[in-house]
């Protein structure tokens, strides 16, 4: 679960703001099913957070920043000679995008994340500029107590150095060479040694690699359809919740036709193909987007594979079984297939799903059950939801907590500030969603000039 995230000169973000799961002490007795224990801590962590803000007050960015991170903690860099051999043209270096109105376009970003792994309060931070990681460090926070794992530090000569507490043969060694400079270390880990047991460090890299996952507002549920063919529990619980949210989706069917790797190629663009096969010989499946949907690609023998087609099925009285493509059915229908995953994952398996514009496409009242189940039906420790929005019909006291809900604003220098509703102090007879659209708490479009645009036309006329 994700404690707090603090963010500095990072897209929109120029000075340091910290968006904070931390339980407020002033809400006790406020939705005490929403807390879980921090261990080790007198203080509890919330399991769901909401993010408002007007469009481009950096809603969006918080969420590339924390992905960001993510990626960083995991993936290895491609080197300078690798990227020039290459015809997909990717920038060297971190990748980072600073603030762009900073009057020294050089100052290093800050990313700090504390997060709970099982019983264990971690934190994992960079600092960073577009050339290297300068400083990078994992900790364990055992109540005040913070205990070191590892640091690394770049020198500006781009030597990298790293200190371990506690380290194995591999670990020490590894540590003795440090990797890339534009590496985090993590990765260099993921990326170097097998997956033998080093304790925290192990357990770190997992809870990055399948503990936190991210949906963004275009973006398909990775492995649906894979998933779906294979988790009965997944399809029934998905079917279910269409038929229930009135989609006219009653059930869901994944076929699958063999095909041979000659047919493959004359299906699709010889691109295509390549970077089908390329995931398929790592993983034993791919996908790529054509249109509306995806076209995914599973190896069922040598040089045989299947096509997986996801299907709709509808019911009507008096009337056969009807199978659509699921390309046929609305964009929210769509939107909200691709989001079930996470309610069952989080109902079933915990972890913590970041969720940018939870709306798009969604009718308003969908939206308000979708984060309601995730209260009431993921119950217990270690499960996490938080996402964006513009929908004010969530701005409900009887939904959220007041140190739930988040808002992002920007200032006339167009930096993003965070702040949460836990700093006002309204009356509890206060309806949060029509105060929020009067301004009382900031964090919406000034739409003023928009009237002064129709006057001057008028005028004009």
């Amino acid at each position: 679960m994700i404690v707090t995230f603090s963010i500095e000169n990072f897209l929109s973000f120029n000075e340091e703001e910290t968006f904070s799961m931390v339980a407020s002490n002033r809400l006790s007795g406020d939705h005490e099913n929403h807390l879980v224990p921090i261990p080790r801590n007198d203080a509890k962590v919330l399991r769901g957070g909401i993010m408002y803000g007007a469009n481009g007050a950096g809603k969006s960015n918080f969420f590339k920043a924390l992905s960001y991170l993510r990626d960083t903690a995991l993936k290895r860099k491609k080197t300078e000679s690798e990227v020039e051999s290459e015809t997909e043209s990717e920038s060297p270096g971190t990748g980072r995008t600073a603030f762009r109105f900073r009057e020294d376009p050089e100052t290093p970003s800050h990313l700090d994340l504390q997060f709970i792994v099982r019983d264990t309060l971690y934190r994992f931070g960079l600092i960073l500029d577009d050339e290297r990681i300068i400083e990078e460090w994992l900790l364990e926070i055992n109540g005040g107590r913070e205990k070191l794992i590892y640091e690394r530090k770049t020198d500006d000569q781009g030597k990298v150095t790293v200190k371990f507490r506690g380290a194995g043969p591999k670990l020490k060694a590894l540590a003795t060479v440090g990797g890339p400079k534009e590496q985090s270390f993590l990765a260099t880990i993921r990326t170097t040694l097998d997956r033998d047991d080093h304790g925290p460090v192990r357990e770190v890299i997992d809870w990055f690699r399948n503990g936190i996952r991210f949906i963004s507002p275009n973006s398909h549920y990775h492995r649906l359809e894979h998933n779906l063919s294979i988790d009965n529990e997944l399809r029934s619980f998905s079917g279910d919740f269409l038929r229930a949210a009135s989609t006219g989706v009653d059930d869901l069917h994944v076929s699958k036709e063999e095909i041979s790797e000659d047919q493959l190629r004359a299906m699709l663009p010889h691109f295509l193909v390549e970077e089908i096969m390329e995931s398929v010989n790592k993983g034993k499946f791919g996908g790529v987007k054509i249109n509306n949907g995806e076209i995914v690609v599973e190896k069922a023998s040598e040089n045989r594979y299947h096509i997986l087609s996801l299907q709709s099925i509808h019911e009507h009285e008096g009337s056969e079984k009807v199978h659509f493509d699921v390309t046929e059915e609305s964009d929210g229908t769509r939107r909200l297939l691709h989001l079930l995953p996470a309610l069952h994952h989080l109902h079933t398996d915990g972890g913590v799903f970041v969720i940018d514009e939870v709306e798009r496409s969604m009718h308003p009242l969908l939206v308000y059950k979708f984060i309601e189940f995730f209260f009431n039906g993921c119950g217990g420790d270690r499960r996490q939801l938080i996402v964006t929005s513009h929908e004010s019909n969530l701005l409900d006291r009887k939904l959220l907590r007041r140190d739930e809900i988040w808002f992002a604003e920007k200032n006339q220098k167009g930096s993003t500030s965070l702040y949460s509703l836990a700093d006002f102090q309204p009356r509890k007879d206060l309806k949060f969603d029509k105060h929020y659209l009067r301004g009382r708490f900031g964090a919406i479009p000034f739409l003023g000039e928009i009237d002064q645009i129709t006057s001057n036309k008028e005028v004009q006329g």
